[in-house]
């Protein structure tokens, strides 16, 4: 099972991950960082397959996956 992790600090709620998630498993944060910017967040550790995507598309390095489909 796949283990992700936002960096909520570097994250500036693009939504690039959200748009190309296959399983459609990431959404807004409805807190604010401390950029005063909606955040990505996971909606469910079990419905995500560590496919990698949502990594590979964020501008800011801000997931980081562990476990999951080697890329």
């Amino acid at each position: 099972m796949a283990k992700i992790t936002i960096n909520k600090k570097r994250c500036k709620g693009c939504q690039y991950c959200i748009i190309f998630c296959p399983k459609k498993n990431i959404t807004l944060d409805k807190t604010l960082n401390e950029n005063g910017l909606s955040t990505a967040a996971i909606i469910s550790e079990d419905n995500c397959t560590g496919c990698g995507i949502c990594y590979l598309m964020c501008p800011d390095c801000c997931i980081e996956i562990t476990g999951g489909i080697k890329i």
